[in-house]
């Protein structure tokens, strides 16, 4: 026997999961994440059907010496909710939902997606800033933030958390809020994976839906410097209800042709949304309107096929100190060079409540109204491996004269310079502290790791 199997016989036998190791079948499947790019072998993969389970993976974890991955969604991007070598915590067998109407809250296991969670909660009428594509897991996208169409009127994901059960890397399962342990609730609204394993949230709801006004409106590439000017002028005087993206994309086939769309969300009456969605739908010759009403749930898993699971990811974001002429210019140059049609460069804007938090009031330091600029470099086999990542990499140094500090924290690459320093900001101190309290070893170390003191 060997001294895994061993080790699993004695130090978890009552675990409920699954417990899957290399020659296991499902173990193939069940280590990849969403990200191609990302090809990693873990020497056990824990899936979790409970929170008992994840203290049980995290003992046979210290037992045997592994490092601990944890992974909800498998979304992100630099692959760190996986692991070589170590222990995979997996959560995606926990989809528990429970919505409480009265009270206007939702309480998810760490599993749960967003199409999932909207699924529930749209069923009354009930929302809450959650991630723009549907397969997203609900955990790591709001320890990390939360960007989503409702963050101008209700602010990010992580600004609607009300309380979160952890594991700790001890083994103690706490409860964060407000009112338990609420150092520890600060840190983990913006913090990321650093202080614990979700084993479940909760979250604040608000009326919206089951319709609202959005869609997308599409114009050719060469007029995209005009459409981009339009956007950012637009931008500049937009109400709470209403969240604009602007893409610079390949259009599907048979088309295939490069364009750019200006995406809106507005979760106001639909008589409202319809007049301040009139300008955008007014604006030069789209070669596609599909701006108007729309359920929710669809508005929130429209971008979905532009992100396949599977394919090859490497992304660089940042935002701008503005959207001026120059680097809109810029922006579209870049993407006339884009090797492959599944590359695209979103423009995120900010603004309303998500900005107007003080940066002290949680972990994360995104608080700033502008423009985040992602660049997402996608293809679809390993030999367009070096030109997509060379692309984005290049774009982003040319978008260097335009680049303000903040970076968010659920798009950082894997080889970022000083992630925790730009992901953080001026938080970055109180993380330490609040990290030498609850993990002085600094077990959970897969993520954009805070050190302790």
């Amino acid at each position: 026997m060997s001294p895994i199997t061993e080790a699993i016989n004695h130090v978890v036998p009552s675990f409920t999961g699954q417990l899957l190791q290399r020659e296991d079948v499902g173990y193939d499947e069940s280590r990849r994440v969403h990200n191609g790019l990302i090809n990693k072998y873990p020497t056990i993969i824990a899936r979790c059907s409970g929170t008992a389970d994840i203290v049980d993976a995290l003992q046979l974890a210290r037992t045997l010496g592994l490092d601990v991955a944890v992974r909800g969604g498998g979304h992100n991007v630099a692959g760190r909710a996986t692991i070589d070598g170590g222990l995979l915590i997996d959560l995606s067998p926990m989809k528990g939902i429970h919505v409480d109407v009265s009270a206007r809250t939702a309480r998810a296991q760490g599993g749960v997606l967003w199409k999932e969670f909207n699924r529930e909660t749209q069923a009354h009428g009930l929302a809450t800033t959650g991630g723009v594509v549907g397969s997203t897991g609900i955990a790591g996208l709001t320890l990390g933030g939360g960007v989503g169409w409702l963050m101008p009127k209700y602010g990010l994901a992580l600004d609607n958390l009300c309380s979160a059960d952890l594991v700790m890397a001890d083994g103690r399962v706490l409860h964060a809020s407000a009112d338990d342990n609420a150092d520890l609730f600060w840190a983990i609204r913006g913090g990321g994976g650093n202080f614990g394993v979700a084993a479940s949230l909760e979250y604040d709801l608000h009326a919206v839906g089951p319709t609202i006004t959005g869609g997308v409106v599409v114009h050719p590439l060469p007029r995209a410097v005009d459409a981009l000017r339009f956007f950012r002028d637009t931008c500049a005087d937009l109400p709470d209800e209403m969240m604009l993206f602007a893409a610079l994309q390949t259009a599907p086939n048979p088309s295939t042709a490069k364009v750019v769309g200006v995406a809106a969300a507005h979760c106001g009456s639909l008589a409202e949304g319809e007049t301040a969605v009139r300008p955008l739908k007014g604006f030069g010759s789209p070669v596609m309107d599909a701006l108007g009403v729309v359920p929710y749930s669809a508005l929130n898993n429209m971008l979905d096929p532009a992100f396949p699971k599977g394919a090859f990811n490497y992304w660089k974001a940042q935002f701008l100190s503005d959207l001026c002429d120059d680097a809109i210019r810029t922006l579209v140059m870049a993407f006339e060079a884009a090797p492959s049609p599944m590359s695209q460069i979103i423009i995120e804007h900010f603004h309303g409540a998500a900005t107007r938090v003080p940066v002290a009031n949680t972990a994360c330091a995104l608080r700033t109204p502008g423009f985040n600029v992602v660049v997402i470099s996608q293809w679809a086999t390993a030999t367009e491996t070096e030109r997509g990542i060379a692309w984005a990499r290049n774009t982003f140094t040319a978008l260097t004269p335009f680049l303000a500090p903040t970076r968010y924290l659920n798009y950082l690459e894997a080889d970022a310079v000083d992630p925790a320093g730009v992901a953080y900001g001026p938080n970055l101190p109180r993380l330490r502290q609040i990290k030498t309290k609850y993990d002085p070893e600094n077990f959970f170390r897969q993520n954009v790791n805070v050190l302790p003191l």
